[in-house]
């Protein structure tokens, strides 16, 4: 499982950094540090927990984490979003919610599962062991106020721990800096999550032909298996 859901502190840092395609799935180059970072966040078990932790600690402090680090460039690159700053503060705030409903229950949840919120609708992916799990999470994620729908990407496998992390984060990685280096893609509007290979898209796109190139991009990846995309075209009812 890809940790993609990482919104507020992380994902601008992905998407402005131009070291992105130095890496193999298996990490065999030195990448940057501001690299090394990113791939730090998303690649363990350990580390989507911390990263929820955080993120709920930022929904008791009013805010997102991203205020007190680069909230500069986070907040520059928010309003450069089709969806706007306030939407894309509001979506954040919600990805926190979820994550502080998630805590309540049981912490595996946040380990096993990431969310994703984009205008208001919430891309829940990952892998887990059991139907009773996944409803769950689904339950909890549509108690949040102000979340439109629950897109339940969340696999079902026999061992989660089998999932291949790094991997799925080496796909995510390779898809980002494709979208980023395509003159005729904004990047910027599209978050993206892989698990067991899968690649789920969510966000925005300009048009019919720009989604299309961004699956396309995502097809050709290697070890990608299917791409599902919960993107909405731009001025489609």
């Amino acid at each position: 499982m890809d940790g993609g859901g990482y919104s507020c502190l992380t994902r601008h840092a992905d998407i402005e950094n131009n070291h992105l395609d130095t890496l193999d799935w298996r990490g065999q180059r030195k990448a940057e540090p501001m690299t090394r970072a990113v791939h730090a966040v998303n690649s363990g078990h350990a580390s989507a927990l911390a990263r929820a932790m955080v993120m709920a600690a930022a929904l008791a402090l009013g805010g997102c984490a991203g205020v007190a680090v680069g909230a500069g460039a986070t907040t520059g690159v928010a309003a450069l979003q089709e969806r706007g700053l306030e939407v894309a503060a509001r979506d954040t705030r919600l990805e926190a919610e979820i994550i502080a409903q998630w805590l309540t229950q049981n912490d595996k949840l946040v380990i096993d599962i990431d969310v994703e919120v984009y205008e208001g609708r919430a891309l829940l992916t990952g892998a887990v062991d059991g139907e009773a799990v996944r409803a769950d999470a689904v339950r909890m994620a549509w108690k949040v106020a102000g979340i439109k729908d629950v897109l339940n990407e969340i696999q079902i496998v026999a061992d989660s721990d089998l999932i291949d992390l790094a991997r799925d984060t080496w796909i995510t990685t390779q898809l980002k800096s494709k979208l980023t280096f395509d003159q005729d893609v904004l990047a910027i509007n599209y978050a993206i999550e892989t698990v067991n290979g899968v690649v789920y898209l969510i966000g925005i796109a300009q048009n019919q032909a720009e989604l299309e190139r961004v699956v396309g991009h995502a097809r050709d990846i290697e070890y990608v298996g299917n791409v599902i995309s919960h993107v909405r075209v731009k001025g489609a009812s």
